[in-house]
């Protein structure tokens, strides 16, 4: 049996059990690969992706991408549980010390009660490090299923998925590197690419964050 047929009967399985599914979609390769495969085979799927700032144009562009390809789906934006450590602690920002510290867990909790789904999906990989294959290597006996928590994506490489894009016609997400792919963030690789390419995210970044100025006035000083 191959991979992907294995991956989609563990999808199979939980589809039979209920029409709904819940995806945490940080609009990454991974959640596409996972969407493009839950969206044909539930009533209904909730995307859940949890922002940085709220409203930026380059991932609104990519929002409305997504929703023009798969429109039955349901698409909600909530903060990233990230998002309290760095309020709490004053990152580039003023500390705010009455933000309750919470988890992706908590977000994933709070989601389920709030559209009645019990089943969740995450498109993590054992790839993804030693820590998260010491985890979902702990769910292989239950189809990497734990408690209504779903890693269909837990055997596939990184080459599987890129396989997988290219023969489904998924356009690559926004890369701010070459290094590893990751999300909006005070990284430099980042804040230069907003710079480049969308200076007015980078605006709006400024003014939730005013310190995060500081990156780039560091960078470009050290350059000049």
């Amino acid at each position: 049996m191959t991979l992907l047929k294995r991956t989609i009967d563990s999808i199979d399985r939980i589809s039979q059990q209920t029409d709904t599914a819940l995806l945490f979609c940080s609009l990454g390769k991974d959640s596409l690969v996972l969407l493009d495969l839950l969206y044909p085979r539930f009533k209904r799927v909730v995307c859940v992706f949890m922002y940085f700032v709220k409203g930026l144009e380059h991932i609104e562009r990519w929002v409305g991408w997504v929703k023009a390809r798969y429109p039955g789906i349901e698409f909600v934006q909530v903060p990233h549980w990230n998002l309290s450590y760095i309020l709490r602690s004053g990152l580039y920002c003023i500390p705010q010390p009455k933000v309750k510290l919470i988890k992706l867990a908590n977000v994933v909790e709070a989601m389920r009660l709030r559209y009645g789904v019990h089943y969740a999906f995450l498109g993590m990989k054992k790839a993804d490090g030693m820590n998260r294959r010491l985890m979902l290597n702990g769910y292989a006996g239950n189809g990497y299923e734990n408690n209504g928590l779903c890693y269909p994506l837990a055997e596939w490489t990184q080459k599987d998925i890129l396989a997988y894009m290219k023969q489904h016609n998924l356009p690559e997400p926004v890369r701010y590197s070459l290094k590893a792919s990751s999300g909006v963030g005070f990284n430099l690789d980042c804040m230069l690419w907003l710079e480049k390419n969308y200076p007015q995210d980078l605006k709006k970044i400024y003014k939730v964050f005013p310190l995060s100025q500081r990156v780039l006035w560091e960078y470009h000083h050290k350059q000049s």
